[in-house]
């Protein structure tokens, strides 16, 4: 028996899963039981091929599943203009030699909901489209899931990928709809909250500096994004998925939290994909989602250097 939490990280690797995948293989008051992969930032290839090489590099055997391919109705653009053609900067890594797991990711899900039957904390990092076929699947999912943290949605539709909407959400806002209809809980670390809590490019490379095989590695995947993020956003690097790790292993860290209903919006030349907060609960619903507003930056920083340097 362990009082370890068991975790089920569900990602789409990318540069900043691939941190966020780092801060929980460091930390040991959790036991990482699965990573169930989805199609987001780059394709499904790409994805379990970086899942599967950063687990190798960090010298983790956690079972790596494959999921969705695509969103579940409509096409949508992916990032690799910003994560590299591959998701970890085009660096050209030798693959890793374990391979993926058979099972689909979905019926991972479902299989380690039951296995961790309400102890299970999901941390979902990329659309959702791995958690709502697993919804579709099995209904009384949530009952078993102790808690479900999402980085997702701009909670004032100041949207990364068009003006309303954040990525993983506009990627598959379907899925996403089906998630937060069905979960009665919801741990939110949106766009806005990562932007507000950025972290400062010279920081960064001084932690990349502390000569970890792990921190030499994501200092190579990382480059690329890294160059992006100074000739488009200036002094401070946003490492989205890390907030909502921290989010998830310490959320005594967070400062600020509100509660209040949200909505997926699945229409609109402007607006599909939006995370529409009901600040003002004009509508009478649940206050379902809890919205990281302010994180602890001290301790934000902390979990990521000590990763960086770890191993």
């Amino acid at each position: 028996m362990t009082d370890r939490i068991p975790l089920l990280i569900d990602t789409d690797p990318g540069v900043d899963d691939a941190l966020a995948l780092l801060m929980a293989f460091n930390d040991p008051r959790h036991e990482i039981v699965g990573l169930t992969i989805a199609a987001g930032n780059v394709g499904l290839q790409h994805t379990v091929a970086n899942a599967l090489k950063l687990c190798e590099v960090a010298g983790q055997d956690i079972p790596v599943f494959a999921g969705a391919d695509a969103p579940l109705l409509h096409p949508s653009p992916d990032a690799g203009y910003v994560h590299g053609q591959d998701g970890f900067g085009d660096v050209g890594f030798e693959a890793a030699k374990r391979p993926v797991e058979a099972e689909h990711a979905a019926l991972a899900i479902i299989r380690l909901s039951h296995q961790h039957a309400g102890k299970l904390l999901l941390v979902a990092l990329g659309p959702l489209t791995n958690v709502a076929l697993a919804l579709k699947l099995d209904p009384t999912l949530p009952q078993r899931i102790a808690r479900l943290v999402v980085m997702g949605g701009a909670v004032t539709c100041q949207g990364n990928i068009t003006p309303a909407a954040e990525f993983n959400v506009y990627f598959d806002p379907e899925a996403a709809h089906i998630v937060f209809e069905a979960f009665e809980r919801i741990d939110l670390a949106d766009w806005e909250a990562v932007m507000a809590h950025g972290l400062h490019h010279d920081r960064v490379v001084g932690w990349l500096a502390a000569g970890s095989e792990r921190g030499r590695f994501y200092e190579r995947i990382s480059e690329k994004t890294r160059l992006w993020s100074i000739d488009r956003r200036g002094d401070e690097w946003h490492a989205a998925d890390a907030l909502a790790m921290a989010f998830a292993l310490e959320p005594d860290g967070a400062l600020d939290v509100q509660d209040r209903p949200v909505s997926i919006e699945l229409e609109g030349t402007h607006s599909r994909g939006a995370t529409v907060v009901d600040w003002r609960r004009q509508e009478g619903r649940a206050d379902k989602v809890s919205i990281l507003m302010k994180y602890d930056q001290a301790r934000f920083e902390r979990l990521i250097a000590a990763a960086l340097a770890a191993g």
